[in-house]
């Protein structure tokens, strides 16, 4: 698996995205759904893209089921600074980027959540894969802990 895996968002999926985008902007969460707000590393502008916020364990987290995307991209040049927005609120976060063997637990747990909606980007990966599988598959799958 290439570490810097980056599958460009379809048609399809920046229609749903525009869909899920506007309605989380409206405060309504379609299943913990929220606005990620980011600097863009070049523009320093405010860069929006729809994320699924996973409770895990105690812990939030934000997968990256198309790769290093450019949110990703941006969260790492801000330090891992952004916002989450839902509606009018804001919270602004902190995240740490996890080392990808801290990953099966979380990718497991995002897949069972959101298989239905994110799956495509798996290449038949589920949330029943073994921990070796989703270890060989973690360089691809950006994920990060919020603080």
């Amino acid at each position: 698996m290439n570490a810097q895996r980056y599958v460009e968002a379809g048609r399809g999926t920046e229609m749903f995205n525009t869909v899920v985008r506007w309605l989380t902007a409206r405060g309504l969460s379609l299943f913990g759904s929220r606005v990620l707000a980011v600097r863009g590393r070049s523009t320093g502008e405010w860069r929006t893209v729809p994320v699924n916020l996973l409770t895990h364990d105690g812990a939030r987290y934000l997968v990256a089921p198309r790769g290093h995307t450019q949110w990703v991209r941006n969260l790492r040049a801000a330090g891992g600074a952004g916002e989450l927005r839902l509606g009018r609120r804001t919270e602004a976060f902190v995240a740490d980027e996890l080392a990808d063997a801290d990953k099966p637990d979380v990718l497991r747990a995002y897949l069972r959540r959101w298989k239905f909606e994110v799956g495509v980007f798996f290449d038949g990966v589920d949330h029943t894969a073994s921990d070796e599988t989703l270890l060989a598959i973690a360089p691809g799958y950006p994920v990060f802990r919020l603080r």
